[in-house]
């Protein structure tokens, strides 16, 4: 398995998930999250995956200032229905990182450690941003993706043309993957920390 080498330059999410520590998986219940985890489960690596990534990262630091984030201690509203545009792979990354899932979630055991209802979808798409509540605090923190400080190389397009008809050359599948993924290598590396390429709002609870 050979992954572009700025891989290893992405940011790290770290969390904490009580039910790996109560099963024993990690011992310590600690997992440290890397982006090739989120391109195994999602299968490729793009500007979504890359973005889902660090828009996960950055609610999780909110809301966890401390330290560790729990996992499964976070709700997860998607601002649009899953079939919509990337909504559904967003979703799938922002479940790794956080343990929330739909209702066909792990339901937990003996009423504590469940996951199932903790991700949920808007019924008609409201915005792009996602909303993430603490659990045990109620805090909330409202995250959005603007992938428009990373444009695409104007190339791109003509390449892809040339490789879904066929009759692209070798050495022009390589450019074109190259350069797919120095965009991503933008967002993870350069960008990873840039309020204009992830949004954060957070969002005042009233107690009570």
């Amino acid at each position: 398995m050979i992954f572009p080498a700025f891989f290893e330059q992405a940011p790290v999410v770290k969390a904490f998930d009580p039910l790996a520590k109560l099963l024993g998986a990690p011992s310590d219940g600690c997992f440290d999250y890397v982006y090739a985890d989120a391109v195994r489960f999602s299968g490729h690596s793009c500007p979504t995956v890359a973005g889902s990534f660090l828009m996960g990262r950055a609610a999780m630091q909110a809301l966890y200032p401390e330290g560790r984030a729990e996992r499964g201690q976070i709700e997860v509203s998607m601002g649009a229905p899953a079939g919509h545009g990337t909504t559904g792979v967003m979703a799938q990354v922002l479940t790794l990182l956080t343990g929330a899932a739909a209702e066909n979630g792990f339901k937990g055991i003996g009423g504590s450690y469940a996951r199932n209802g903790l991700l949920t979808f808007a019924e008609h798409p409201e915005s792009g941003a996602v909303t993430f509540r603490r659990r045990d605090t109620g805090e909330l923190v409202i995250a959005e993706l603007d992938t428009s400080p990373v444009p695409g190389n104007p190339n791109q397009r003509g390449l892809l043309i040339g490789i879904m008809q066929g009759v692209a050359s070798d050495s022009q599948k390589r450019a074109f993957a190259e350069g797919w993924q120095e965009r991503v290598r933008t967002m993870l590396v350069d960008l990873a920390d840039d309020p204009r390429l992830i949004r954060l709002k957070r969002v005042e609870v009233t107690p009570g």
